[in-house]
Formats: C-alpha cells, structure tokens, sequence
C-alpha cells in the first residue's frame, strides 16, 4: 500500500467533512430558515431546504455516472475529484454573501454545492479499491470517515465561536460570524484537499480513448450502457445497491434535516449546534470501534446494527420535545452515523469488479441520489400536508426498514466470488475483457 496515498485519501475526509457539518447539518439550515427565507413562514422554509436538497442530488445523479466512466477509461480519479472540490469549494464561499430574502439564489449556491461536494466523493469512493487491498478496506473507510468527524468537529466549534462570539473575531454580529464561517469552511475545504490532489493514485487510461471530447463523452456513454447491461451478473451487488437505495435516503435526510427539524419544534440555536458538534466527538472513537468489529465480525453484521439504531432515533425524534432530547439523539446518531457510510462503502467495494470502480461507484452515486429525492421529498411534504415536521421525521422509519429486510438477502462471499470470477475472465480475453466487452469507435 502507498502510506503516503493512504493518508492523504483520509485528509479529504477531514477537508470536506467541514461542509458537512457546518454548513449542511448545522449551520446553513438555520441561517436559510432565519435569513435567506425571512420572509417566508417556518414550515414552507423547511420545505423549500428539502425541495433544494432534492434538486441538487438529481443533478448529481445525472452529472457523475458518466464522469465516473470517463476516470476509469482516463485513470484520472483525482483530477476529477479536484475540479469538482473546487466547485464545491466556490459554492460554499458564495453564502456569505446572501441577505435577508435570497432564499432563491441560497438555494442555487446549495445545489452547486451539493454538486461539488457528492460529485466529489463520487471519485474519492472509487479510489479505496485502488488504494488498498480486500482485507484492509474495512477499518481504512472507517479511518476516513472517523478522521472526517474530527476535522468537521474542530472547525464546527471554531465556527460556533465564531457565531456566538463574533466580536473574538472582530466581527460585529452574529450575522457577520455566520457569514466568517462559511469562509472559513470554504478555506479549510480546499488547503486541506491539496494532499489528495497531489497524491491521488493513477491507473493506466485505456487504449481505446479517443482524442477529442465529443469522441470521449461517447466511449463513455457506451461503456456506461455496458456496465448497466452488464451488473445482472452481479445478483448481490444489485441487491445492496436496492438495500443501499433506501437506508441512506433516510440517513441523508437526517443529516440534512435534523437541524431544521429541531428548530421548527422550539429547540434554541445554541443547543442545536452544540448537540450538532457532540456528534462529531462521539463519531471519531465510535466508527474506529465499530469500524473494527466490522473487520472482525463483518461490515454486513455492523451496518445492520447500526441501520437499527436509526429506527430507535427516527421514532425518539417524533417523541422530542426538549433540547436534552436533542443531545441524546445527537449522540445517538454520532455513535452509528460514520459506522454506517463506511460499512456501505467497503462493501460496495468488494462486490464490484476491479478496474471499473468510477463506472460502478458513479452507477451507485446515480441511483443513490435519484433514491436520495425522495427523503426529502417525503419529509418536506408529509409536514407541509401534516403541518408537522414531527409526521415527516416519522415518515423515515420506512427507508430504514425496508434498507434492512433487502440487507438481509445479500451475501457478501458468493457476490466476491462473482467478482473472482468476472475479473480472471477479463484478465483471459484482455484488458478490456469479457466482462464489458471492447468499445469500438
């Protein structure tokens, strides 16, 4: 393994995971309910975030399968990753600048964000496999998104200062805190991100890459067509990708909507935000704990686990009426959250073939977030017809059962061997092999 690789795969995780929690779960939800939306009601505030969120995964969902074609025929994961870091990167450097009533062009820096942010990690995902063997994937996702709760905390409690205290800063207002900290996650984002950009692993690009782009889009709209004809041989694959389809809908709706939700029921800011920056501090010791039971015991075993708790929070979260409820949830959530992504992701590793991990992990990015529309979606719209978010969070219990009952069906061993199999059939026929067949131009 390349050590130097390795660590800086796991910086990004530290460098992107700053937006995750300052900006999508903590504090964008509150300054887009209490500034760019001002003018409209809670409720309709609320559900214009979901609707927002929604929008911005179908864009993802439409943008990176293909792209994920095109960094496996290129072997260029990296420069992928950086150009949508960046884009990510200028987003989130564009809230500072929203007043009071741009909840529109809030909303459309949110979906650039979201494309730069998802899209990202599209590439960041598809580099584990190349990175590190079958037996090590485990613990260094895990690693990641353990390293990821740190980063994110730090910076979250910087940013919380910089909002409850702004005159430490030399800033006049709350307002004027909040908008510091959108730029200080936009800086923190990029300086963080260089490592990766620098030590991304590459693969040898394929001989049958055209030189013009229109000739490049083409080979990889056909391989794509290919891949999607092709993933019938993988049976488990398919049936984790279903499981995957609905257990992290509801657990990205969480994230997104946990801070918004706590506000329409009466939870104070500060209690948000503090309960908010308890789940990255709970997150660091408990994915590397959990991340280790899943290398012994088995990351199928940890994730169902994990998907259980989410059920125990979802309806402790219809029942929440107090900012203690909040914490407890919060640290609920921190225990299995990181747990539960890195579990996913390892396992989606080891069931797809070797070589094509953009293709697949792009494949996966598409119909995650075509599935991801409807968390928020159904939340957004169960409390806009309810008029009660408390119905919306409920709603959720459903993605995570259903995730678990699909689960359950899927046996890692014999997907492996099907893998096995299709990549020593590819090494026998070449290097494009059996398994997609050769593009032709």
């Amino acid at each position: 393994m390349n050590k130097k690789a390795i660590k800086a795969w796991i910086m990004y995780d530290w460098a992107n995971s700053a937006y995750a929690t300052t900006v999508l779960a903590a504090v964008l939800p509150v300054f887009y309910a209490s500034v760019a939306a001002a003018t409209l009601d809670t409720d309709t505030a609320a559900s214009y975030l979901a609707y927002t969120h929604s929008i911005g995964m179908l864009c993802v969902a439409l943008l990176t399968p293909l792209l994920g074609t095109l960094a496996d025929l290129s072997g260029r994961k990296g420069d992928f990753l950086r150009v949508f870091a960046i884009i990510g990167v200028l987003a989130t450097l564009g809230f500072s600048a929203i007043g009071e009533g741009d909840w529109f062009l809030a909303s459309a820096l949110l979906v650039m964000s979201t494309i730069g942010f998802a899209g990202g990690n599209t590439f960041y995902d598809a580099m584990l496999p190349d990175l590190v063997p079958v037996e090590r994937r485990d613990m260094i996702s895990s690693k990641g998104y353990a390293y990821g709760y740190i980063g994110g905390g730090l910076l979250l409690a910087v940013n919380l200062l910089m909002i409850q205290q702004p005159g430490w800063f030399g800033m006049s207002s709350t307002l004027a805190g909040t908008r510091l900290a959108f730029i200080s996650v936009s800086l923190w984002w990029l300086l963080f991100s260089i490592p990766i950009f620098r030590h991304a692993p590459r693969r040898p690009a394929s001989t049958d890459l055209p030189e013009t782009w229109k000739g490049y889009a083409a080979v990889g709209v056909r391989r794509l067509r290919q891949t999607f004809r092709q993933m019938r041989r993988f049976p488990q694959l398919i049936r984790m990708l279903v499981a995957f389809w609905f257990f992290n809908d509801g657990i990205n709706t969480i994230i997104l909507m946990a801070t918004i939700y706590g506000t329409s029921i009466g939870i104070g800011t500060s209690d948000l935000m503090l309960a908010l920056m308890l789940t990255q501090f709970i997150g660091f010791p408990c994915t590397l704990l959990l991340g280790a039971w899943a290398q012994r015991w088995g990351a199928k075993r940890v994730l169902i686990f994990s998907l259980s708790v989410y059920i125990c929070i979802v309806i402790l979260g219809y029942f929440m009426t107090q900012a203690i409820h909040f914490y407890l949830l919060a640290g609920l959530v921190g225990v299995v959250q990181g747990v539960s992504q890195s579990t996913a992701r390892s396992l989606f590793s080891n069931l797809m073939p070797a070589g094509r991990t953009g293709e697949y992990f792009g494949f996966v990015n598409i119909t995650g977030k075509f599935s991801s529309i409807f968390g928020p979606f159904v939340f957004g719209y169960v409390g806009q017809i309810t008029g009660s978010t408390r119905w919306g969070i409920l709603s959720l219990i459903f993605f995570f059962v259903a995730g678990i009952a699909v689960l359950l069906t899927v046996n890692v061993q014999k997907g492996m061997q099907d893998v096995t199999q299709a990549d020593q059939e590819e090494e026998q026929n070449g290097s494009t092999g059996a398994l997609l067949g050769k593009v032709q131009m």
